[in-house]
């Protein structure tokens, strides 16, 4: 085991960290009163705050050319909402959104609901969408995140003193043909914030606007070392925390050498981007002496002695990214992880108050939510049920009606009831929707794929980077199970076919149709093929590209159900990464 260093403990804290504390007080009072509203109005009256957030997300947009069309009147009921707009999904909206990108905001917005930009969508399941970003959305959105933010810096006071390292991409990635941005809406509401609070931040906004993937990653790798006071890393997702680490141990010694001599040499950058984070960069001998430290002593940049004083990991915890849970801790120790909630382009739907869950309140102020239980929907006249009505441990498809003009809108994400605040559930995310693979029935999830990997390696001992299984067509048909690790050596199979017979079994466990359809032959036994990692960067440049979304929204599948896997991937890539 790596000795303890704390080189960063022996200093006292900064005076200006101490100020910045107290003045950041006056800030934080009239928030914790919001968030202590907010819980207080979760625990009594669910139904009744989901039906006034539902008459006025209808009376902003009630002039707009589709609400007009659609008779979509203030004062409807539940009941008659629904009979007005039948449950939707983007293509529903897509003629209208388009009318929005030539000028034409009325088509889905109301003359109080100014356009701000649009969000492009990750592109998870399909090519990427543009979802518009209005004033009333930020005004719920940041209310929503200062929610969170507040809950976790009272979960972890000595964050007052600390300062934070925020991964998000630029709002302004491209533009449509009236000039409105396109981008992310976290890089949107960062370009808001006020200057004293862009001081709680250790990496400038303005790496937010570098396009080179691995300039932004040095960039932002390099302010952070920089920081020993860091207290927190917020990005959605966790595989970017790793790639950041595994990145910053490739290039520590340069990273050091700018670090000592105030430079950011090793950046790739144009001349405008260099130039505005010049102002950020100063010279500091004594950092660049404790990191060369740290590597001396443990051998690589460890989190744990870079930041002597991190408190957390603002992360996605659910769904997919709970795969990354072990990797996590294995190389940022036994810090506390925050799950951000269950958010996308369309609106923030949960938030996590407790640390190491994702489980999270329905934010019930800002959206109107239904659910359709996942056994429904299939059907014809599927059950619809509101907030309060949800059952725990049922499995639901939530549907969001926002500001942003968006209706019923079916985002095809999965979600369990965990219990209640109160009238309110507690949700967390389970999968995409899509991401379900059945060759004989079997109707497997990404999230119990998951787990059942998660069994198999707590079993085995063998750590992955990453993972996905795919159906495979033969006789009888099956999956493969793709896999990054040094624990499976490619040449012996002995090994590999130990830990599909353990993801095998556990997943024989999550899944009864599995069992049964493994238990008479149907479907074989999974099998595992390890993948280089060169394949695997591969395969995300790929997704990043052809979905138009940003490598910060990059969510890796971990359950593909495509059987044409092996050839577009597997082949491709492998061909690719000889031509490099």
């Amino acid at each position: 085991m790596a000795p303890r260093l704390h080189p960063a403990r022996k200093a006292p804290i900064p005076l200006k960290s101490r100020i910045r504390s107290v003045v950041g007080g006056v800030f934080r009072r009239p928030m914790i009163r919001a968030k202590d509203k907010f819980l207080r109005t979760a625990r009594t009256s669910c139904r009744e705050t989901q039906r006034q957030t539902l008459q006025r997300l209808l009376s902003i947009n009630a002039d707009s050319r589709f609400s007009r069309e659609h008779s979509l009147a203030p004062n409807l009921t539940v009941v008659d909402f629904r009979k007005r707009i039948a449950v939707s999904d983007y293509e529903v909206f897509r003629p209208w959104v388009e009318q929005m990108q030539r000028g034409a905001h009325d088509a889905l917005l109301g003359s109080s609901n100014r356009l701000l930009m649009f969000a492009t969508t990750s592109g998870t399941t399909d090519r990427a969408k543009l979802i518009p970003i209005t004033d009333h959305f930020v005004q719920d959105y940041r209310r929503s995140w200062q929610h969170w933010g507040i809950a976790t810096h009272q979960s972890h006071p000595r964050m007052k003193l600390l300062r934070m390292v925020q991964i998000i991409s630029s709002h302004d990635r491209s533009r449509t043909a009236d000039g409105t941005s396109c981008g992310n809406i976290s890089g949107l509401v960062t370009s808001m914030q006020k200057p004293i609070i862009r001081k709680l931040y250790t990496v400038p906004e303005q790496t937010t606007h570098i396009d080179d993937p691995d300039a932004k990653k040095y960039v932002t790798a390099r302010f952070a070392f920089a920081d020993a006071w860091v207290g927190m890393f917020v990005t959605a997702n966790p595989g970017t925390l790793l790639q950041l680490m595994e990145f910053s141990n490739t290039n520590a010694a340069q990273l050091i050498r700018d670090i000592h001599d105030g430079t950011l040499t090793g950046a790739a950058i144009s001349d405008a981007e260099a130039d505005s984070l010049r102002p950020f960069l100063k010279n500091s001998p004594g950092r660049a002496a404790e990191l060369e430290a740290v590597i001396s002593a443990c051998g690589e940049l460890s989190p744990a002695h870079c930041w002597p004083h991190l408190e957390c990991l603002a992360v996605w915890t659910g769904g997919s990214a709970g795969a990354y849970s072990q990797q996590l801790r294995q190389v940022f120790g036994n810090v506390a992880v925050r799950d951000h909630g269950l958010h996308a382009s369309e609106g923030r739907m949960t938030i996590p108050f407790e640390d190491d869950t994702p489980s999270g309140v329905l934010d019930i102020e800002s959206h109107f939510f239904e659910f359709i239980p996942v056994h429904e929907i299939d059907a014809a006249d599927p059950v619809v049920l509101e907030a309060h009505e949800l059952e725990v441990d049922a499995e639901y498809f939530i549907l969001l009606t926002t500001s942003s003009g968006l209706y019923r809108y079916n985002i095809f994400d999965v979600v369990r009831c965990t219990g209640f605040c109160g009238t309110t559930p507690l949700l967390e995310f389970r999968h995409k929707g899509q991401h379900l693979s059945s060759i004989a029935g079997e109707k497997i999830s990404e999230s119990q794929v998951v787990e059942s990997v998660g069994a198999a390696c707590r079993q085995t001992g063998v750590s992955l980077k990453q993972f996905t299984l795919t159906p495979k067509w033969a006789e009888p048909p099956g999956y493969t199970l793709f896999l990054q690790t040094s624990h499976l050596r490619t040449a012996e199979s002995r090994d590999r076919d130990i830990f599909a017979s353990a993801v095998d079994a556990a997943l024989c466990q999550q899944n009864c149709e599995y069992s049964e359809k493994r238990a008479t032959k149907r479907l074989a036994m999974i099998r595992c093929e390890v993948v280089s990692a060169e394949s695997w960067s591969w395969f995300a440049r790929n997704r990043i590209r052809t979905s138009g979304g940003s490598p910060e929204q990059y969510k890796h599948p971990c359950l593909l159900p495509d059987p044409q896997f092996d050839d577009l991937f597997v082949t491709s890539s492998r061909a690719t990464a000889a031509t490099q």
